[in-house]
C-alpha cells in the first residue's frame, strides 16, 4: 500500500469531507484523504472497508501518495483556512497540479486564489458544492467554475458522485474564473429567501389560526405533493413530527428562535446592490435572521409595544388553500430574482453562464431542488436570454394567477399583527416590476432639488437641472 498513488485527494475530513471521499470511493476511485485531526483520520480509515482509501495526517507524506499531475480537493470552511492549506501545500505542489476549493469561498477570494495559483502553472476551481452531509455521501448538486482544461481532470469524477435526475448528472462545467462559487453563494441566497418564506407560513398558519403540529405537519405533506414538491417543504414536514427526546415534546418546539448564518445570503444581497440587481426578498431574510438576534430586545418590546392580535374568524381550510397559493408565487419570485442575478453577473464578470444548465443542475441534489426546477430549466432552454422568469408566459402566468392570494395573505398578516417581510418583498417586487410608471421621477426631481444631481425627461433627450428656489 506504501508504494500505491492515489487518483485524487481530499483534504479535510470533517463530516461533508468524509462523506463526498468515500462517495467517491464508491464509484471505484482511489482517495487519499488528510487531516490534522487524529480522530477524523481514524474515522475515515474506520469506515474504508475493502475500498482504495488511505489517511494521513503528515502533510509531506500526504502529497507523495497521489498521482502526478496531482488533483486535490479541498473541503474546509471559507477564509483564512482556504489560504492557509494553500500555503502549506505550496511547497509540495508543482505545475499543472489542480486545485479544486469545494467551500462556500467568497468568489472574489477565489479569484485572487486562482491569479496567484496560475504564476505557478497551478489551476485552481472554484467549485460550489450543495446537500448537506447526505448529498455529499449519496449524491449533492455539483457547481464548478474556472479553466475548462483544469475542470476536465475532474469531470468524470464529479459526474460519477453528483446526483442525478432522469439520468443525467446534477452537474455541469459553468464558466471561467469564480462562475461556481458565485453561482453556489446565489444559490444559498435563494434558499435564505425560500426558507423565510416557508417560516412566514409557519407563523401565520400557528399563531394566526392555531394549528397544532401535528396539524402543520399534515399541510406541508400535502403541500409537498406534485407540482409543488420541493425537499425544504419536504423536511419541513418532518420537523414537525420530530419529538425531542429529553422533554418529549415536539423539538421544534424547544428550539431557541435565533438563525444564526454563515454569511452567504448577506454576500447574496451586497453583491446584489453592487450590481445594482433588486433581491429584495434575500435582503428580507437575511435582515429577519438579523432581528432575531436581538432576542432580549424582542422580549422587552413585546411587553412595551402593543399591536393587533384578533383572533381569525375565516375558514381555516380556504386560509390554508390561499396560503399554499401565495407561497407558490413567492417561490416563483425569489427564483426569479436570484437567477436575474446571476443573468447580470455573468454579463458584468464575463462568466457566459448559461441558466438552463443552473437550474438543471439544481433540480436533484441540492437545498433548493424542487419541481419548479423543471419548468424554469425549461423556460431558459426556449428563451436562454430571458431577462426574468416573471415575464416567461408560463411561470408569469402562474404568479398572476395566485396574486391575490399573495395579496391577501400580505394584508391578513398585517391585519394580524404577524410579520410577512418576505411575501411583503415579493408582492412589492412583481407590482414594481409589472409597473410601466414608478414614482422614482420625484426622488429624481428631490436629488436636483437638495444637490443638482440632474434628471432626464420624458419628452427629449439630455440631462437637465432646475433652479427650484427661483419658481
Amino acid at each position: 500500500m506504501g508504494k500505491y498513488k492515489y487518483e485524487i485527494g481530499l483534504i479535510g475530513l470533517g463530516v461533508m469531507g468524509r462523506n463526498l471521499l468515500l462517495n467517491m470511493a464508491d464509484h471505484g476511485y482511489a482517495v487519499a484523504g488528510y487531516d490534522k485531526d487524529r480522530d477524523k483520520v481514524n474515522a475515515l480509515t474506520a469506515e474504508s472497508g475493502g475500498r482504495h482509501i488511505r489517511g494521513a495526517r503528515v502533510l509531506e507524506e500526504y502529497m507523495a501518495l497521489l498521482k502526478s499531475p496531482r488533483a486535490i480537493i479541498m473541503l474546509v470552511p471559507a477564509g483564512p483556512a482556504v489560504d492557509d492549506v494553500i500555503r502549506d501545500m505550496l511547497p509540495f505542489l508543482e505545475a499543472k497540479d489542480v486545485i479544486v476549493d469545494c467551500g462556500n469561498s467568497h468568489f472574489t477570494d477565489t479569484n485572487l486564489r486562482q491569479r496567484t495559483l496560475a504564476r505557478a502553472g497551478i489551476e485552481l476551481l472554484g467549485v460550489g458544492i450543495s446537500g448537506g452531509e447526505h448529498g455529499a455521501r449519496h449524491g449533492p448538486s455539483i457547481m464548478p467554475g474556472g479553466q475548462g482544461v483544469a475542470y476536465e481532470r475532474v469531470r468524470p469524477l464529479f459526474e460519477a458522485v453528483a446526483a442525478r435526475v432522469q439520468g443525467e448528472p446534477c452537474v455541469a462545467y459553468l464558466g471561467t474564473g469564480s462562475a461556481g462559487h458565485f453561482v453556489k453563494m446565489v444559490h444559498n441566497g435563494i434558499e435564505y429567501g425560500l426558507m423565510e418564506l416557508i417560516a412566514e407560513t409557519y407563523d401565520l398558519m400557528k399563531r394566526g389560526i392555531g394549528l397544532t403540529d401535528d396539524e402543520l405537519a399534515g399541510v406541508y405533506e400535502s403541500w409537498n405533493e406534485g407540482s409543488f414538491h420541493s425537499y425544504l417543504l419536504e423536511i419541513t414536514a418532518h420537523i414537525f413530527r420530530h419529538v425531542d427526546e429529553k422533554t418529549g415534546r415536539r423539538l421544534i418546539d424547544v428550539i431557541l428562535d435565533e438563525a444564526r448564518q454563515k454569511g452567504t445570503g448577506k454576500w447574496t444581497s451586497q453583491t446584489a446592490m453592487d450590481l445594482q440587481v433588486p433581491v429584495p426578498v434575500v435582503d428580507a431574510a437575511v435582515s429577519t435572521r438579523d432581528l432575531s438576534g436581538y432576542r432580549a430586545e424582542r422580549e422587552e418590546a413585546s411587553r412595551i409595544l402593543t399591536g393587533p392580535s384578533p383572533p381569525y374568524r375565516g375558514k381555516r381550510d380556504l386560509f390554508i388553500s390561499s396560503l399554499k397559493k401565495a407561497l407558490q408565487a413567492a417561490f416563483i419570485i425569489i427564483y426569479a430574482q436570484g437567477l436575474s442575478l446571476l443573468r447580470k453577473a455573468s454579463e458584468a464578470y464575463g462568466y457566459n453562464l448559461k441558466l438552463a444548465d443552473v437550474a438543471r443542475i439544481w433540480r436533484g441534489g441540492c437545498i433548493i431542488r424542487a419541481a419548479l426546477l423543471e419548468d424554469i430549466c425549461a423556460s431558459y432552454q426556449k428563451i436562454p436570454d430571458l431577462p426574468n422568469l416573471l415575464i416567461e408566459p408560463a411561470l408569469g402566468a402562474q404568479v398572476a394567477a395566485c396574486q391575490q392570494d399573495l395579496r391577501g395573505m400580505v394584508c391578513s398578516a398585517a391585519n394580524l399583527g404577524i410579520p410577512v417581510p418576505g411575501m411583503m418583498a415579493a408582492l412589492a417586487y412583481f407590482d414594481s416590476y409589472r409597473s410601466a410608471w414608478m414614482p422614482t421621477s420625484l426622488i429624481q426631481a428631490q436629488r436636483d432639488y437638495f444637490g443638482a444631481h440632474t434628471y432626464e425627461r420624458v419628452d427629449e433627450k439630455g440631462i437637465f437641472h432646475t433652479k427650484w428656489e427661483e419658481d
